[in-house]
């Protein structure tokens, strides 16, 4: 393997991301600026006032959140403990912050694990989760807070594009909606290489082992933006998606979450979060990805 391509690995498999924080300063407690920091909060700002939701949470006094690391742009840092800001976590730190919650606890679990409804003993998790009536069946979804397409990564010079790319080795990341799409849509009678998760799936691209990886477009974004130039997005397929929250399927919590999430979106908090966190760590609008069609 080249010694370009090793480093480009290590890069990729460590992925340590800078992120930009802070929003714009002004007066606390109205709905559209932020106040003071909780108590593990990290970078975040948190906005509108504190207490004015109830929750039962897990952990008393702790708000428990369940997501699935490496996550750039979405998640600042690769562990629980170096957790500090990210889109994701700063909507969690804002529940926690309406329900008068300080404290921010933050655990690493499987993907596959996590849409099965197979794990316990959190408030809420968030991992680009895309609202299915499969997932359903299992867990519980609160409102979406975020529209996603399905994008396509590759090497920069690889020359793959819309005609081409259903007869490239492709590969997904196990238990995300682009195996489904994959299989039955994009290339049907291709033997889909899958991958346990996210970084498994981006070091295959660069190392040649895959001609093309298949995921939400704004994840891709932010492992193009890691890779030095070396991998792009090059093109995308609408799919109709959204990403939301889930919690335990008899959770107490739901409608109270979904609401304060429908109140974000209203008083401004979720545009101030990507604008915040997924603008500058994506490094470019998803939007301005090409629409591919199925060929």
């Amino acid at each position: 393997m080249p010694t370009a391509n090793k480093a480009l690995l290590a890069s990729l498999t460590t992925l340590t991301v800078a992120l930009t924080a802070g929003c714009s300063g002004g007066a606390s407690g109205s709905e559209n600026e932020p106040t003071a920091e909780g108590g593990s909060y990290g970078e975040c700002e948190v906005y509108g006032d504190a207490g004015t939701i109830e929750l039962e949470p897990v952990a008393d006094g702790v708000f428990t959140v369940q997501t699935n690391l490496p996550s750039p742009g979405w998640w600042k840092g690769d562990t629980p403990e170096s957790i500090t800001g990210g889109y994701e976590f700063c909507l969690a730190a804002n529940v926690a912050h309406r329900a008068g919650l300080d404290d921010l606890k933050v655990d690493n679990v499987s993907f596959d694990a996590l849409v099965a409804g197979q794990t316990a003993d959190f408030d809420m998790a968030m991992a680009q989760i895309s609202v299915t009536p499969e997932r359903k069946e299992v867990v519980t979804f609160s409102a979406p807070y975020f529209d996603s397409n399905i994008g396509v990564l590759a090497p920069a010079d690889a020359g793959i594009s819309e005609e081409n790319l259903t007869s490239k080795k492709i590969g997904v990341q196990l238990g995300t909606t682009a195996v489904e799409f994959a299989k039955s849509e994009l290339a049907p009678e291709q033997e889909l290489q899958v991958f346990p998760d996210t970084t498994a799936l981006v070091t295959a691209v660069s190392a040649g082992v895959i001609d093309a990886a298949v995921m939400d477009t704004a994840i891709l974004l932010a492992f193009a933006k890691n890779s030095g130039g070396a991998l792009e997005v090059v093109g995308q397929y609408e799919s109709g998606e959204s990403y939301a929250a889930i919690y335990p399927k008899d959770s107490a919590n739901g409608d109270t979450i979904s609401e304060a999430i429908e109140a974000m979106r209203e008083d401004g908090t979720l545009d101030k979060l990507s604008a915040t966190w997924l603008g500058p760590e994506l490094g470019g609008d998803p939007a301005a990805v090409p629409v591919w069609s199925v060929q």
